[in-house]
């Protein structure tokens, strides 16, 4: 009998205006569309999400991103956080520092141009964006922020040592399929395994290797649900003790749109309703728990799937592009 694999089941949580013009006029649409999603068959952003995680009784783990709301007002971050914390849902840190220099006054004011990942900024203005954020968010949110995730996992040493500045406990920002995640680090840690590393853990994204034999990070929207199955069976198998999964609030809709992407919401609904028929195997956790996680070694072998699952993905992200 194996033990339990524990499973988070992770969120980012982000507004954008597809792009950096006319922001002021492009928020509001953005923000119906990025976080309510709505269209002739419901909201299938948040709302749905959130729904979908209740009738299934698992816990998710929602990284919302709150520097945009310094730029548009704090009442939009406000509506994020309540509909999460009305679902009985974890909340943690997420950030994108490309915001920081559409935000007046400038946090910056001797750089006032676009710096789009954290690795673009030095320790002391990562440590400052954290502090900002999580200020931010706990003055907004009725929950205490205890982790935190770099935005397009662009993270390096800087941000792991501005995360435990901040007064974070854990970071979940470094994933292996990402050449530039972690990059200063490889040498020094494993990318694939939770561990201790200077005060923080660390809960990297889960990566498996795939039917073709590629590594391939476990994303709802990037993997079939027999891929994400497979994976976490042999994940388990193999002795790991986590297995972190990345979605969006907006990953339920079709590109560019507030219509709902069927494949995608039928893989959703899929994994959750497998998650809740064996959840004694495959426990959702939120990282407030992560820290009683045990120790664990960094000599595991790779998750890996069969050629079928990965076949499936094939079939269905082709599918997915001719009904664009």
């Amino acid at each position: 009998m194996h033990a339990p694999l524990n499973i988070f089941l992770t969120f980012d949580i982000e507004v954008w205006c597809n792009g950096w013009t006319a922001l002021d006029e492009r928020f509001p649409a953005a923000f119906e569309r990025y976080i309510f999603g709505r269209s002739s068959a419901g909201d299938f952003a948040l709302p749905r999400t959130l729904e979908i995680l209740h009738r299934h009784r698992l816990k998710g783990v929602f990284f919302v991103e709150p520097l945009f709301s310094l730029r548009f007002g704090k009442e939009y971050l406000r509506t994020i956080c309540q509909l999460i914390q009305d679902a009985g849902q974890e909340i943690q840190l997420h950030l994108h520092p490309e915001w920081t220099d559409e935000i007046r006054p400038a946090i910056f004011p001797d750089k006032p141009y676009k710096r789009q990942h954290l690795f673009h900024y030095d320790r002391a203005e990562q440590t400052h964006l954290i502090k900002r954020g999580r200020a931010l968010l706990e003055a907004t949110a009725d929950q205490p922020i205890s982790a935190f995730r770099a935005g397009s996992f662009a993270a390096n040493g800087d941000t792991l040592a501005a995360v435990a500045e901040a007064g974070l406990n854990i970071d979940a920002s470094l994933n292996a399929t990402c050449a530039f995640s972690g990059a200063d680090l490889r040498d020094q840690i494993d990318l694939t395994l939770p561990q201790r590393y200077h005060g923080l853990q660390l809960v990297p994204l889960s990566v498996f290797r795939d039917g073709t034999g590629k590594l391939r990070h476990a994303q709802i929207g990037a993997c079939s649900v027999a891929e994400l199955q497979a994976a976490m069976r042999d994940a388990q198998c193999k002795g790991h003790r986590t297995f972190t999964i990345l979605s969006h609030n907006f990953e339920m809709l079709r590109s560019g749109s507030s219509e709902p992407d069927g494949w995608v919401v039928k893989r959703f609904e899929r994994l959750c309703g497998f998650l809740a028929t064996h959840r004694e195997h495959f426990p959702t956790r939120g990282l407030n728990e992560a820290l009683a996680l045990p120790e664990q070694g960094t000599s595991l072998a790779w998750p890996r799937v069969g050629p079928v699952a990965t076949l499936i993905r094939y079939y269905e992200q082709t599918q997915r592009r001719l009904r664009r």
